[in-house]
């Protein structure tokens, strides 16, 4: 109980980077799966299938991104973790939510969305760039939430 603040900021940070990166493996795992089937067929289609694949996977790098911002802000990341207040570490805790799951649920999102454009592209190959919206716009959401977060963590005032 010493430091109770401390644990709740790292738990924010986890949560940010694990949830977030859970979403990017279920959403590029089922968007491979999807990828390899038309390549099977298709192995041409390889470097097409291969981008809308990696899509989903920028939410895990978001995720981490928001942990470092907040272990880089506590002080974990320079070997000497600063003593914050219960408040704090619940501030820094709420702040790392948004991209937790946000993450965790656009990554999901953003693989079916891939999987369904990779099924076009599949039987349209000329149809691409407009396949590639597709799941583009599950990115705006995972973008919103990457931004709430870090505009939460450097809004947490020093000291409290």
């Amino acid at each position: 109980m010493a430091n109770l603040g401390l644990f709740f900021a790292v738990l924010g940070a986890a949560l940010s980077a694990g949830l977030a990166g859970c979403g990017s493996a279920i959403g590029v795992g089922v968007a491979g799966r999807s990828a390899s089937g038309v390549v099977t067929q298709e192995p041409s289609m390889f470097s097409k299938v291969l981008i809308l694949q990696l899509l989903p996977g920028t939410q895990g790098i978001y995720g981490l991104l928001i942990a470092f911002i907040t272990l880089a802000n506590i002080g974990m990341l320079g070997g000497g973790a600063e003593q914050i207040s219960l408040l704090s570490g619940l501030m820094y805790f709420a702040a790392c939510l948004p991209m937790a799951l946000g993450g965790l649920i656009s990554g999901i999102a953003q693989g079916r969305c891939s999987v369904a454009a990779i099924g076009l592209v599949a039987k349209r190959p000329d149809q691409f760039g407009k396949a590639m919206i597709f799941p583009a716009m599950v990115e705006t959401y995972a973008i919103l939430a990457l931004l709430i977060s870090i505009l939460s963590i450097f809004g947490i005032p020093a000291g409290i």
